[in-house]
């Protein structure tokens, strides 16, 4: 029998995906289930996209340009305005979702053995595109005591060598909701002008912020126009996950340059995804300021909920739709995947991330989850009461570590 590749084997498992057949068998057995695991909104896709694709009339259903249609990407450019973000279209390559854009980004700008940079807990695939493409991931810990705000600068100085080449960050964060401020930014700006690095940023989930917090693109920052590399999607904007939809944007010519060359290798992004998403730059501002506000009541019923467990701690996230709540136990896969296997409450559970898979230094996640809150409020709720009774009857069940006294 043929070997698997190495690289193969040490790709991992995603913490999102990798207990579905454990879901599966329990719906197969009547049990209903509350996902919380997957950032998949139950937020309706506007209807002008929708009628965009329903309306499509073309004879032939053509391969687009490498880079994406060129009238898309010269609305994308409007819509970074709004943002005060001036571009040229040709600053915009569009790929099939933002996980294409992740890849293009670390294929153009890293060689295999190279050092990426990232703060932990991450979003998981970083450490996948990373395996993919024999680069390391250098890990500087964020913890739940801090409500996972970016670390002191020296900790990135410390980990910094002759083949580090990026720092990667996801601003609002995936998987902690955590809202980098504009002094965050600017450290960040300092480290990589000091070492000549690319400062790659995840800004996928830029309209959901709370509280009056407003996002900061790296993109606005000066003197990063040979450094900044931003990735961005549709996916959660517009409720649109399944369009397959992003884009790699920067001003660096040389690496949009070399990322059309991977683009071109792919040959073009769905055409319907894009049809779609250009109809997208017709949607008011009042849809996101809808969903913006649907989102903060779901937020606070699901952190103020969480607080309220027993031995459960959870910060009070200022961006994107999940938390990273601390549980009373020692082994948040086996938890995950007990509730799912062994638990339900009235016929009902709840299926979550174990915080392990986001990660990237071996044993940290062990009594955290990832909790999405993509459900209506009732059904949260209800989420909670599971996790309540499931944290009572789980055999694994620990002494709470000590909650801070306040959070920030």
């Amino acid at each position: 029998m043929p070997a698997i590749s190495a690289r193969g084997k040490q790709m991992p498992a995603s913490p999102i995906r990798k207990l579905v057949p454990y879901a599966e068998k329990a719906k197969a057995a009547g049990v209903q289930i509350y996902h919380l695991n997957i950032g998949q909104p139950d937020i309706k896709t506007p209807e002008v996209m929708l009628n965009a694709v329903r309306n499509f009339n073309a004879k032939v259903v053509e391969y687009s340009h490498s880079a994406g249609n060129e009238s898309y990407r010269r609305k994308l450019t409007q819509y970074y305005q709004k943002y005060g973000i001036e571009l040229d279209y040709s600053d915009i390559l569009i790929t099939t979702g933002g996980s294409e854009a992740i890849l293009f980004g670390m294929m153009s700008c890293l060689d295999a053995g190279d050092e990426v940079i990232i703060p932990e807990p991450l979003y998981a695939n970083y450490n996948g595109f990373s395996t993919a493409g024999n680069i390391v991931v250098k890990p500087i810990t964020a913890t739940i005591d801090q409500n996972f705000a970016l670390p002191p600068i020296e900790e990135f100085e410390k980990v910094i060598t002759p083949r580090t080449k990026a720092i990667l960050i996801c601003n609002p964060n995936n998987p902690t909701g955590y809202l980098y401020s504009e002094d965050e930014l600017k450290t960040l700006r300092e480290i990589v002008l000091k070492h000549d690095l690319y400062l790659f940023a995840d800004e996928v989930y830029r309209e959901f912020t709370y509280d009056g917090a407003q996002p900061l693109s790296v993109l606005s920052l000066s003197g990063l126009d040979q450094h900044a590399v931003v990735v961005d999607s549709i996916s959660k904007r517009y409720s649109a996950c399944g369009a397959r939809i992003g884009a790699l944007v920067s001003r660096n010519r040389e690496l949009m340059a070399t990322a059309l060359k991977f683009a071109q290798a792919r040959l073009s992004p769905p055409t319907f995804g894009q049809v779609l998403a250009e109809a997208g730059m017709e949607v008011p501002d009042s849809y996101f300021t809808e969903v913006n506000a649907e989102y903060t009541r779901r937020r606070n019923v699901l952190v103020e909920g969480l607080n309220n467990l027993e031995g459960v701690f959870c910060p009070m996230p200022k961006g994107a739709f999940y938390v990273v709540a601390r549980l009373p136990i020692a082994d948040s896969d086996h938890f995950c995947q007990w509730m799912l296997e062994s638990f339900h409450y009235n016929g009902k559970t709840v299926m979550m991330a174990p915080a392990t898979g986001f990660y990237a230094t071996p044993g940290l996640g062990k009594n955290e989850v990832r909790l999405a809150y993509v459900l209506n409020e009732d059904d949260l709720r209800s989420a909670l009461v599971c996790l309540r009774e499931g944290l009572k009857a789980y055999p694994g069940r620990i002494a709470a570590t000590k909650t801070p006294a306040a959070q920030n």
